[in-house]
């Protein structure tokens, strides 16, 4: 059969009208989703569908809803132009970790265009595929490697899939990690190829949610910007997660504890830290030994070895994210201190990492799936009512006990 006959056998909105019993206007509100129309004619439009097996025309469908039912979901850092001098922004890159949200540096197998868990990579739009754009090829390929290797992406991946996929669109996989990129990805918004953006930021420094704010651009952050910016975002309650993990070592007797942060120039890294030592300061503890970490596994080894070096006799760590925490458990079985019977290692994210730790790691678990979810829920009553007021979602951790500590 050739393409033309093909195309003649595909079933068109006359079709679904005629299996409805409405007109083909109705029909077309119905699948454009145009709200005034009555629920049970919006029922029976959508069973003639599904009987029928129609398929709406999305770029016919864009002309008249003036959307791309597509949304940005943007990886952004505070890089440099390739060529440029590195060091204007120390710390910079996914290499120095997805600060403030997770994100860790990472090694991948492969090459080419790399789905990430959950969806496919496709070159054209997919109802839940990844379209690679601005940043995702070229120069940037690096950044973009590391970013696909981390189970963190992953876990935002599936619960913005998951949200966007009852709404008939998909997300638009984008990286911003230098100037250059960040132009392109503005442009591509204001351009309307997507509808909006999701933006998870790589470093304290990203200058890109100010850019979208701006520019009027509907946007949602994953985790407080750094600087005050009039652009919506959900994050965690870090201090309180910090909190957990403190009384938790300290409701094991532990009597010398120490931390691995985060890094300290962004807002989740400080708000750890200072979580776990206010409450350590309040059962006694004034003074707490603290290594700085990177949230990757190498920095959680090193760290960890700066600490029994210089603390021989620490009987608890809380380590700012599960990779640092893995590393640290290496480190200790290296010198031979059993955990949890030595040292107790108290963890925070409850990712992947925390059930690869052998043993089985205590942690704070970050819900990072609903999260996105409530991410891209926030985007999606932005589009619906441009002139709403900008808000911020914060969620509660929880203490996930294993045999770590």
């Amino acid at each position: 059969m050739t393409d033309d006959r093909r195309a003649a056998a595909a079933p068109t909105l006359e079709d679904v009208a005629r299996a409805a019993g409405v007109s083909r206007a109705t029909v077309s509100r119905v699948v454009n989703g145009v709200r005034n129309v009555d629920p049970e004619i919006q029922q029976a439009v959508r069973q003639a569908v599904s009987l029928t097996g129609y398929t709406p025309n999305r770029a016919a469908r864009s002309l008249v809803t003036r959307r791309a039912d597509a949304v940005a979901l943007v990886v952004s850092g505070a890089g440099v132009e390739p060529g440029e001098a590195p060091g204007a922004s120390p710390g910079t890159g996914v290499s120095a970790g997805m600060r403030g949200s997770g994100l860790k540096a990472g090694n991948t197998a492969g090459s080419g265009t790399t789905a990430a868990p959950g969806t496919t990579a496709a070159s054209g739009t997919g109802a839940t595929g990844f379209e690679p754009e601005a940043g995702a090829r070229g120069d940037g390929s690096s950044f973009t490697a590391q970013v696909f290797a981390d189970p963190f992406f992953g876990r935002v991946v599936t619960g913005v899939v998951g949200s966007l996929r009852p709404h008939g669109m998909h997300p638009v996989l984008m990286f911003a990690e230098s100037p250059r990129a960040r132009e392109e990805v503005v442009a591509y918004l204001r351009q309307g190829s997507a509808d909006g953006a999701l933006v998870v930021s790589t470093h304290a420094e990203d200058p890109l949610p100010a850019l979208i704010a701006e520019a009027g651009l509907a946007a949602v952050l994953f985790a407080r910007p750094a600087r005050p910016v009039p652009v919506s975002y959900v994050d965690l309650a870090h201090q309180d997660g910090a909190r957990l993990a403190a009384e938790h070592l300290l409701g094991r007797g532990c009597r010398r504890p120490a931390t691995i942060s985060g890094p300290l120039d962004v807002p989740a890294g400080q708000a750890r830290l200072t979580g776990f030592r206010d409450t350590m300061a309040r059962h006694g503890h004034a003074c707490i030994p603290v290594a700085e970490g990177q949230f990757t596994q190498e920095s959680g080894e090193a760290a960890m070895a700066r600490l029994l070096t210089e603390h021989p006799d620490l009987d608890g760590v809380f380590a700012a994210n599960d990779l640092m925490a893995l590393g640290a458990c290496h480190v200790l079985r290296e010198h031979g201190r059993s955990v949890p019977q030595d040292v107790a290692v108290v963890g925070f994210d409850d990712s992947s990492a925390a059930l690869a730790c052998r043993p089985p790691l205590t942690t704070v678990r970050q819900p990072v799936e609903e999260m996105a979810a409530e991410m891209t829920r926030l985007l999606l009553d932005r589009l619906a009512r441009p002139d709403g007021p900008v808000t911020s979602v914060i969620f509660e951790p929880e203490l996930v006990v294993r045999e770590s500590a």
